[in-house]
């Protein structure tokens, strides 16, 4: 039977063995006789639940190597502020102030912002009890099975390609910007292909191979940069929001809330997205020196600071411009074109150039350890496990991932990835908190049938107000009298999960305040944002999600099976010669 640790350590080039080493493979013959009970095995891992213990150790013994815990707070808010602000803030920005918002934008970002806040202490709980590189998809193996976590990590690694590679393109752009060339001017343009595939960016791919470098060789050295990039960028937000205030014009604020209520809830679901990526940041666990202390400062204080930094910058830009005079897609460039400043957007750009950095290597290094973690379990091949005994990172996992965020960096245009955008980062922020709700209130073995059945009823309500929620906001409907009937059911499924279940399980070290209240509002928060999004991405998760699956009944399943019973085995001889 092959070793429950993977692959064994080769001097060069790789084997069947290195990504396929399960008993299930070693034949044709024993593949037939998996696949004929892909049934039986199916029951057995959508049942099946992890737990601390063999997160924080089994797991990670199958990487050959421990990754260097060199982290710190200080590196943590920085990888956080890296990963949230890239050149979000420079176009989201613009349309929600003009087609949504108003001046009322700050108050949009404030909202997105908060709701964000939601997910990171939901993330931050786990992270300090699993401080493992599997971030998430650890998080959701241990309390909703295997099965659910493979879904949820297939899709959002399938959203960090994408966003890895449209910010790679974006890198072009502002660069060609920089040099006062047009953004495509340092494309090759091949007339023979698709016109959304005719732009040839080799200069995304160098950027993303450079970071893919850094990455690879030092995870303390990476933080340095990040850290002093971050800072620098930060700086160079500062002097644009002194500069605009310098142009403000108070009046420009007399038609605060041009479209009402709804105008700010529209441009908070789409200003959300401006703080997607921190969860990245919960996938350094196992290289923190001290998770208890330094997980919850460096994840919940760099989030504050980016709603700050976002609520200053966005009001700034409408007290410079009325509006509806504000540009969709250079606002803050255009603002200081029309104030006399042409040079500012030079400081524009390279603001966003900083910001992109960051949020690329902040990208490629949560891929990685998310994907290091899912080899762990065999659900992806096992080689993209190992840890490099030298710089103590996944060198494996950060090529891979590196690759494909070339391949697709390289060929496809910025309208095709933004219209990628989907539902993936949200249903996983969604699956978290419940996660920690089941954390929270079920612990098998130790929570009783009533209780247990309290808790799946509550949380269908929660999760059923939720989405009636959604579907409303979805139907553009302008009335209230449904959310009357919805948030209620939501407050009192809530309160009834609080007054009536006995909680299972104290956190050791932190846990979220006010429970259930801040994981049941983020489920709500994140299903509402969800109304927001097109069918294309609706429809874009459910076709890779298919995808997915196929991958899991021919593949995957049986190779985690086997991984499973190895462990199982083992423990077993463990226990029999401790005896």
């Amino acid at each position: 039977m092959v070793s429950e640790n993977g692959p064994k350590k080769r001097g060069c080039g790789c084997s069947k063995q290195d990504f396929l080493p399960e008993e299930s493979f070693q034949s044709w013959g024993n593949y037939l006789k998996a696949l004929s009970s892909t049934k039986t095995r199916l029951k057995d891992r959508l049942l099946a639940r992890s737990d601390d213990n063999l997160e924080l150790r089994e797991m990670r013994g199958r990487s050959h190597n421990e990754m260097k815990k060199s982290l710190n707070w200080w590196d943590l808010i920085w990888f956080g502020i890296g990963a949230v602000m890239g050149a979000g803030i420079f176009v989201l920005t613009g349309e929600a102030a003009r087609n949504y918002a108003g001046p009322a934008v700050t108050v949009s970002y404030l909202i997105s912002g908060l709701s964000a806040l939601l997910s990171v202490f939901c993330y931050t709980e786990f992270s300090v009890e699993l401080p493992v590189a599997g971030g998430s998809f650890a998080y959701l193996r241990v309390e909703l099975g295997d099965f659910m976590a493979y879904i949820a990590a297939g899709n959002i690694l399938f959203e960090y390609v994408v966003a890895g590679a449209s910010v790679a393109r974006s890198w072009t752009s502002y660069f060609a910007t920089l040099c006062n060339h047009n953004p495509d001017s340092f494309r090759l343009n091949m007339s023979s292909f698709a016109a959304d595939y005719s732009h040839l960016d080799p200069i995304a791919v160098i950027v993303s191979i450079a970071v893919c470098v850094g990455a690879c060789l030092s995870m303390k050295g990476a933080a340095r940069f990040n850290s002093i990039a971050t800072i620098i960028h930060l700086i160079i937000l500062l002097f644009i929001f002194i500069t605009g205030l310098t142009q403000a014009n108070p009046a420009n604020y007399g038609n605060f809330a041009p479209n009402g209520v709804r105008g700010i809830l529209k441009a908070s679901a789409a200003l959300f997205f401006a703080y997607v990526g921190f969860d990245g940041v919960a996938t350094l666990g196992e290289e923190i020196k001290n998770p208890g202390r330094d997980i919850p400062i460096g994840l919940i204080g760099s989030m504050v600071i980016t709603i700050l930094t976002y609520c200053m910058l966005s009001a700034t830009l409408c007290l410079m411009q009325p509006f509806n005079q504000i540009d969709v897609d250079a606002p803050f460039t255009i603002a200081f074109q029309a104030a006399g400043m042409n040079w500012a957007k030079y400081i524009v750009a390279l603001g966003a150039l900083k910001g992109m950095t960051t949020v690329l290597l902040a990208n490629i290094v949560g891929q990685a350890r998310y994907f290091t973690h899912i080899g762990r379990t065999h659900l992806a091949p096992p080689i993209l496990a190992v840890i490099n005994g030298k710089t103590g990172t996944p060198v494996n996992a950060t090529v891979v991932m590196t690759i494909a965020n070339s391949i697709v960096a390289f060929f496809t245009s910025l309208d095709v990835l933004s219209n990628l955008l989907s539902i993936s980062t949200l249903f996983i922020f969604t699956l978290v908190a419940i996660a920690l709700l089941v954390r929270r209130y079920y612990v098998a073995g130790e929570t009783s049938k009533s209780d247990r059945c309290k808790l799946i009823g509550f949380l269908a309500l929660i999760i059923g107000a939720s989405i009636a929620s959604s579907a409303l906001w979805a139907l553009n409907q302008n009335g209230w009298i449904g959310y009357t009937v919805t948030v209620p059911i939501w407050f009192l499924a809530t309160l009834g999960l609080q007054l009536t279940v006995k909680q299972a399980r104290k956190p050791k070290l932190w846990g979220v305040p006010l429970l259930p209240w801040p994981p049941s509002a983020c489920i709500a928060a994140n299903i509402f944002i969800m109304g927001s999004i097109d069918g294309p991405s609706f429809m874009r998760f459910i076709i890779w999600t298919c995808i997915l699956l196929v991958y899991y009944l021919f593949i995957a399943l049986h190779a985690s099976y086997d991984a499973a019973k190895d462990t199982m085995e083992a423990a077993d001889a463990s226990l029999e010669s401790n005896i």
